[in-house]
C-alpha cells in the first residue's frame, strides 16, 4: 500500500499555524503603527473566534484608522511569510516512522506557507515526496486527482493500492472514491463535527492518527 497524507488539521492541529501568525502580526503592528502587541493578539483572537479569519485584519486595524490597502496587505504579508512555531504530535512521529514506505504528503495552500509548515514540523524526511498542489496550478488542488495521478504513474501502481488520510470531507475524497482508492478521514480540526453524503465521506473514519491501522491490500 502507498500512503498519502493531507497536512493541515491531518498530521498537526492547524490552528497552532493561525495563532503563530497571529502573534506574528501583533509584534509587526507593535513596531510598524506602535499597538499594544498583547491587546492586538487578543482581539484577533476574538475575531478569530468569533467570525473566522477573513477580515481579521481589516477589523484590527479599523479602530486605529488604520485599515489601508497597503497596511492589511502587509500583515497578510507578514501572517504568510512568518516563520511557524508549530508542533506534530510525537504520535505521529511514530506513526510516520512505522508505516511501510513511500510514504507522499499532499497539500493545497499558499505555496511558501505550506513549505514553511513542513520544514517547521520537520517531517521532509519521511516523505519520498512532497505535492503542495499549489505548486502545479490552483485547478490541480484538491479535489482534483492530478497529484495522485503523479503518485500512481510513480509508483506503477493501482488506484486500489493507495490509501489518503485526510480531514476535509468537502474536497478530500470525493473524486478518490470514484477511482477506488482507500480514504481515511480523520475526525480533528475544524471539519470534525461535519456531516456530508457518503459520495463526499471517506471510506473509514477514525477519531485520531493513532487509531490509523495498516489497510491490508485488498481488503
Amino acid at each position: 500500500m502507498i500512503y498519502i497524507f493531507d497536512l493541515d488539521d491531518t498530521l498537526y492541529d492547524e490552528r497552532q499555524y493561525v495563532e503563530s501568525g497571529l502573534h506574528a502580526v501583533a509584534r509587526f503592528a507593535a513596531k510598524r503603527w506602535q499597538l499594544d502587541e498583547d491587546t492586538s493578539y487578543q482581539t484577533m483572537q476574538q475575531l478569530l473566534d468569533s467570525q473566522g479569519r477573513g477580515r481579521i485584519f481589516d477589523d484590527l486595524l479599523a479602530p486605529h484608522k488604520l485599515e489601508t490597502k497597503a497596511n492589511i496587505q502587509a500583515c497578510v504579508s507578514c501572517y504568510r511569510l512568518h516563520q511557524p512555531e508549530i508542533s506534530m504530535p510525537q504520535e505521529h512521529h511514530q506513526l510516520l516512522q512505522q508505516l511501510p514506505k513511500p510514504l507522499y504528503l499532499v497539500t493545497d495552500g499558499n505555496k511558501i506557507v505550506q513549505q514553511k509548515k513542513v520544514q517547521a514540523l520537520g517531517i521532509e524526511q519521511y516523505f519520498k515526496r512532497i505535492f503542495i498542489t499549489h505548486r502545479f496550478g490552483i485547478k490541480n488542488a484538491k479535489p482534483s486527482t492530478y497529484c495522485f495521478e503523479l503518485i500512481r504513474k510513480v509508483e506503477q501502481c493501482e488506484w486500489k493500492d493507495m490509501v489518503y488520510i485526510g480531514d476535509n470531507p468537502a474536497k478530500d475524497f470525493v473524486n478518490l472514491n470514484k477511482l477506488g482508492v482507500n480514504t481515511v478521514r480523520v475526525l480533528t480540526g475544524s471539519h470534525r463535527e461535519v456531516l456530508i453524503g457518503k459520495a463526499y465521506n471517506a471510506k473509514l473514519i477514525i477519531n485520531s492518527l493513532s487509531n490509523l491501522i495498516p489497510v491490508e491490500q485488498g481488503k
